[in-house]
């Protein structure tokens, strides 16, 4: 078996198939280094929530429920932390219209039947002391946590060399095919790796890697998204922060996650630039504007590092895990936003596919295949 890609959910794949007895090779030139190595880390199913994403919401559940034994158990196998942290999420609103717009999200939250409390400016900010005074409202979910995407990502390359993966380190010139059927991949320095299945888990390459036929290509776009990194002190004796941070600010999304280790990740922007990952002064300013607004002190903290990286976005921004038009390729792509919390459920999920033939049911409503219905669909209407 072949895994084209080895960002943290190639490597997840490889690592739970390894584990199923099938031989395994990743091919990436940098495993370990793709966009988790920008990522803030939220496992946040719940706060990441949007209209009309009810089953992305049960994927996402179903993941972080698994994350504490999928983070020991890597531990356990490597000796290397994850940075798994259960600290829970504030989400808040800074002036009345952000304030309405999070009070329609809790409504939605409440009709699901999430675990979600609503908290008045004066009980979030007791909560978190460093918060603006105009902080008008917010909700806390203690079931979201996080955890740290750099250390995952190292996590599980020693994961997958302990469990016997082989790591070829070359980009992929093409995908093969033979007979209609993808028979693996050509690595850009020669090498022909051949796999009865292969999996596409390139990120936001997925749809440009060539020799795919049409009706297998992968519609995934890269979604631009810029970080910063500050170091936090200690204020007035207590945390600078103490849980996951997010906020509707002037109608923009802003989170803030801190790390035990002293770290903050203030992010992200979200912007269709193609495959620019240039850091831009605009979107460093954007970021500390509106993090200002919500925490003032944040000004005086060290800026330790920018970054920009590119999520693998697609026309719902719903995963494609799974079996693809093409026989032989299966999906391990499409994750945006969610690719760090999506880790351990499609690892579960694709792993079990190429070992039994079976895709759980919890997989099924992202297939490959269901922007080919949709299309017939409108077709078929005109």
């Amino acid at each position: 078996m072949l895994v084209v890609g080895g960002g943290v959910i190639g490597l997840g794949v490889a690592w739970r198939t390894a584990q199923r007895g099938l031989s395994v090779t990743v091919l990436d030139p940098a495993p370990g280094q793709g966009a988790n190595q920008v990522a803030a880390g939220m496992l946040a199913p719940v706060t990441e929530l949007q209209y009309g994403e009810e089953e992305l919401l049960r994927l996402g559940i179903a993941s972080n429920q698994r994350y504490a034994a999928f983070a020991a158990e890597l531990t356990e196998a490597t000796g290397l932390s994850t940075g798994y942290r259960v600290c829970g999420t504030l989400a808040t609103a800074l002036d009345a219209d952000d304030r309405a717009e999070l009070r329609e999200l809790y409504a939605f939250q409440q009709r699901l039947g999430l675990d979600v409390s609503w908290l008045t400016g004066r009980e979030c900010r007791k909560l978190e002391p460093m918060l603006a005074p105009s902080v008008q409202g917010g909700l806390l979910v203690t079931g979201d946590h996080q955890v740290d995407g750099r250390r995952l990502g190292a996590a599980l390359v020693e994961a997958c060399l302990r469990a016997g993966v082989r790591i070829h380190r070359s980009r992929a010139a093409r995908v093969t095919t033979r007979q209609d059927r993808a028979t693996g991949a050509l690595a850009e320095g020669g090498a022909v790796l051949t796999a009865d299945q292969t999996v596409l888990a390139a990120g936001c390459w997925s749809g440009e890697i060539p020799g795919l036929p049409p009706e297998a290509r992968l519609p995934v776009r890269p979604v631009k998204g810029q970080i910063l990194r500050l170091r936090m002190t200690s204020a007035f004796g207590v945390p600078f922060l103490s849980r996951n941070l997010r906020a509707v600010v002037r109608g923009c999304h802003l989170y803030l996650v801190p790390r035990e280790d002293g770290e903050l990740v203030v992010g992200a922007t979200m912007e269709e630039q193609g495959f620019d990952t240039t850091v831009t002064a605009g979107g460093v300013y954007e970021l500390l504007r509106d993090a200002h607004e919500l925490v003032p002190g944040i000004t005086e903290l060290p800026l330790v590092e920018t970054g920009a990286g590119l999520r693998p976005g697609t026309p719902d921004n719903a995963p494609l895990l799974g079996p693809t038009a093409l026989p032989g390729l299966v999906a391990a792509t499409g994750h945006h936003r969610n690719g760090v919390l999506l880790t351990p459920v499609t690892a579960d999920a694709v792993a079990a596919y190429l070992a039994t033939g079976n895709l759980p049911p919890e997989a099924a409503p992202f297939a490959p295949t269901r922007f080919d219905r949709h299309s017939a669909l409108s077709e078929a209407s005109l």
